[in-house]
């Protein structure tokens, strides 16, 4: 599955940035995420957060400013937290309890392609200008080309723990508890794009 890629002026869900900051409070208080906030040039959110679709450069002036505070591990970790908070709001918010019911019930390979189906079909709230690829194979995959959470940014580890965090809490939700996610590519290395396996019990 093709998802093409959004515009210029592409927006992206408010969970990238409410639980990122969330999650940077956990590690730093609320003085740390003023300071995340003011060198991503975004404090008027230490007032108030947002609650519709954001400019994804103000996700990509995040996650920059957020490795610029937290060298890795640390990170690393606050993503990886985010990511899992993501996953929880989703859940609570955004997929209404009988679907959920249902694709617990289902076998782990049916469960498993109606959610890939439904992270293609929402791409949009997630992905910001990102070009999106999804395959229901084994591992199953989620490509983004042009990953907001990386963008610029140069390593020597994948850096995109945001998003294989948000797809492994899904996974383990809904599908099959043993799911486990590894971002196999990331443009941040170099690589063309940002590619997540999901590794699940079928």
């Amino acid at each position: 599955m093709s998802v093409a890629a959004g515009s210029a002026s592409a927006t992206i869900g408010p969970n990238a940035i409410v639980r990122t900051l969330e999650a940077v409070c956990e590690v730093a208080g609320a003085e740390g995420a003023q300071r995340v906030l003011a060198r991503a040039g975004l404090k008027r959110y230490a007032d108030a957060l947002p609650h519709d679709m954001v400019d994804e450069a103000e996700v990509v002036a995040l996650y920059r400013a957020l490795r610029e505070a937290f060298p890795p591990p640390a990170s690393e970790a606050i993503a990886e937290r985010a990511g899992a908070k993501t996953g929880e709001y989703i859940l609570r918010h955004r997929i209404p309890a009988p679907a959920r019911a249902v694709l617990r019930l289902l076998p782990a390979r049916l469960s498993a392609k109606m959610l890939l189906a439904a992270i293609g079909k929402h791409a949009w709230t997630f992905a910001g200008s990102a070009h999106v690829e999804i395959a229901d194979a084994s591992p199953a995959l989620v490509t983004l080309e042009g990953c907001p959470v990386c963008a610029g940014a140069v390593a020597s580890s994948p850096l995109c723990r945001y998003y294989g965090a948000t797809f492994e809490c899904l996974f383990q939700r809904l599908v099959s508890a043993g799911t486990r996610v590894r971002e196999s590519s990331c443009q941040a290395l170099g690589d063309a794009c940002c590619t997540f396996e999901i590794r699940y019990e079928r």
